[in-house]
């Protein structure tokens, strides 16, 4: 499967997908839905808007990917993971198609968390995009809103070697007649979607371009946003339970997703905006972002694991207290390893590690790689022998960082760290 081993498991076409939702009757086409494609963000903003959907009182399904700990983190109602017997159920409903299409894990779990919706008759389901967009296995779905937070450098070997291509692929969820909310204006892309849009009909928006935040802040480990209306200068603050700078960037993108939802008429009131966004974690389950699991010494988990991602962790650095840094950091083989290396702090000790998957970068590799953008630290097999050494090498006002990849956060074991 793509997760563990990279682009050689990745299907450039939805062939399969369409041929397996045929076999359980079609469950997208009774699912109302929003789709959620880009580079970075994606994961947190199919959060949010579970979140708030969930406090306005719809039945709301969730889709993601990857998971942390459980695969059936990828597949949720109102906050609930898929059953496990659920799971079983449905991979013995279908073996006659996988004998006679061999689908992929992503088809699968595409195909499961769509049936699963469509029989709990939610009210709404929040799909995440799992990579690029034209052709993802999600990419079968007519939704009620498409968004698309970013575009940056990632998956270039599948997805292009330009923004301009990448733009593209993720373009290819903009469905004929259905809205779609782009998170950031880019110079470099923006006529991309704009092209799409029209060729759709297609009623398009920058979220950037309706709202900014002027100032933000941190109150009793909430992070409170100050959003101005750029049209009528109105300010409205809203408090996060992710504490991670860069969400309020996301912030932005669900704002106006939430507007465009209201206008199809979606009872999405202010106040369960409000409160749905304090509560993130809570009804979601979210995890891995800016996620501070230990207090004296301070560990952060954060999934960020490509170029803008990393920017984003080492911005945040800049704005956080701590007397010396210490950083726990695995990489998979396909990102663009250089590029995320020398973003990091210099004069940050560094841990190297990786997770226990076939595309991880050997830690012994990563530690050369490293040392060559002048890093320096330790190699060490597995994420939690890194993560004990780094806890036994901290003061108590010391801050540790474990980064890089999905996969390393996911190996995170909470129940060893001190305390």
């Amino acid at each position: 499967m793509y997760s563990r081993t990279g682009a050689a498991a990745y299907k450039k076409d939805i062939t399969n997908t369409v041929k397996l939702c045929a076999f359980l009757g079609d469950p997208q086409a009774r699912l109302k839905s929003v789709h959620i494609a880009g580079t970075n963000g994606k994961g947190s903003t199919s959060h949010m808007l579970a979140s708030i959907f969930m406090m306005a009182g719809y039945k709301t399904g969730l889709y993601t990917s990857p998971h942390l700990k459980d695969f059936r983190e990828r597949i949720k109602v109102d906050g609930e993971m898929i059953p496990e017997d659920n799971v079983t159920e449905f991979v013995e409903r279908i073996r006659p198609v996988i004998r006679e299409i061999e689908p992929s894990f992503f088809e699968i779990t595409v195909g499961m968390a769509f049936d699963y919706f469509v029989k709990q008759q939610v009210d709404i389901a929040i799909i995440e995009v799992g990579l690029g967009g034209r052709l993802d296995s999600t990419n079968i779905l007519t939704p009620e809103l498409s968004i698309i937070t970013n575009i940056s450098w990632d998956h270039m070997d599948i997805l292009g070697d330009s923004l301009e291509k990448i733009a593209i692929e993720k373009a290819g969820i903009i469905k004929s007649g259905v809205p779609v909310v782009v998170g950031e204006h880019n110079k470099a892309t923006y006529y991309i979607f704009e092209k799409k849009a029209r060729e759709e009909k297609a009623i398009l928006t920058f979220a950037d371009k309706k709202r900014y935040v002027g100032n933000w802040n941190f109150e009793h480990n909430l992070l409170v946003a100050e959003v101005t209306r750029s049209h009528t200068d109105e300010k409205t603050f809203y408090s996060l339970d992710l504490g991670g700078i860069y969400q309020v960037r996301n912030l932005l993108t669900v704002l106006e997703a939430v507007a465009a939802l209201r206008q199809q008429g979606w009872d999405l009131a202010e106040p369960h905006v409000i409160n749905g966004l304090r509560q993130v974690k809570k009804l979601t389950g979210l995890h891995g972002r800016w996620e501070i699991i230990h207090e004296h010494p301070l560990i952060i988990l954060d999934v960020a694991h490509n170029e803008e991602g990393i920017k984003a962790v080492t911005d945040q650095l800049e704005s956080t207290t701590y007397h010396h840094l210490l950083i726990v950091l695995g990489i998979v083989k396909d990102k663009e390893i250089d590029h995320v290396l020398n973003l990091l702090p210099k004069t940050a000790t560094y841990f190297f590690t990786r997770a226990q998957i076939p595309r991880a970068l050997p830690e012994d590799q990563l530690l050369n790689k490293a040392r060559a953008a002048g890093l320096h630290g330790h190699h060490f097999p597995d994420v939690n022998t890194a993560l004990k050494t780094a806890v036994s090498h901290a003061d108590k006002d010391d801050l540790i960082l474990v980064c890089g990849s999905v996969f390393v956060v996911g190996e995170v074991d909470k129940k060893s760290l001190p305390g």
